[in-house]
């Protein structure tokens, strides 16, 4: 009897379902969006791949199938959820004298947005909380956000630069949207990226 037969989804097949099949690319993005959907709510820690399975509606052995420990999981849901990438890259573009507002706006404005938000507290949550998970969310952001920085300064300086403007955006974001501290909360977010532009602007320069 076939899948169809017996009323039983392509994708969604219950969690005792027999081994993986291979080159089900639905499958994968069903475990890539369950698996980012637990670390975004639980953190890295919290999360097994077991429970990713469950809420796939796979068999556990396929998310091994497709993704062989935890570290790969997460770094792949990381990975593969290229909105905020492109987002910031798409900033990085244009004229280098407005480098910073544009960078600052774009990153304020992603803790905005109603779906994104969400994913950056649960990286948030989980970075701060795992030493694993930090490592592989600066080695995947540098790796895939770094390179277009286009700005002729040596490797080392545009690393700092990098950190240096990420940390400063991400405290700002937290201390407005998390923390809700007034003088940060209240504020619009132009006024907030007025303030802020010129130290990233300063950072991505190095001056």
């Amino acid at each position: 009897m076939t899948g169809s037969e017996n009323g039983t989804s392509k994708v969604k097949r219950a969690p005792r379902s027999p081994g993986p099949r291979v080159g089900d690319v639905d499958t994968r993005s069903e475990i890539l969006a369950a698996a980012l959907d637990l670390f975004s709510a639980q953190g890295y820690e919290a999360t097994s791949m077991r429970a990713v399975a469950t809420k796939a509606h796979v068999d556990p052995a396929l998310v091994r199938h497709f993704f062989k420990d935890k570290d790969t999981l997460f770094a792949h849901a990381l990975a593969d959820n290229s909105e905020i990438e492109r987002r910031i890259v798409a900033a990085l573009a244009g004229d280098r004298s407005s480098l910073g507002a544009r960078l600052a706006d774009t990153y304020l404005g992603l803790w905005e947005d109603e779906v994104i938000a969400p994913i950056l507290l649960g990286l948030a949550k989980s970075v701060a909380t795992s030493q694993v998970a930090a490592r592989l969310f600066i080695e995947i952001m540098g790796a895939r956000v770094q390179p277009n920085i286009d700005i002729p300064l040596p490797p080392l300086s545009v690393a700092t630069g990098f950190a240096l403007s990420g940390t400063h955006l991400f405290g700002t974001a937290f201390g407005r949207y998390v923390l809700k501290i007034p003088a940060l909360a209240e504020p619009s977010r132009e006024d907030i990226v007025a303030l802020v532009a010129p130290t990233i602007q300063r950072y991505l320069e190095l001056r």
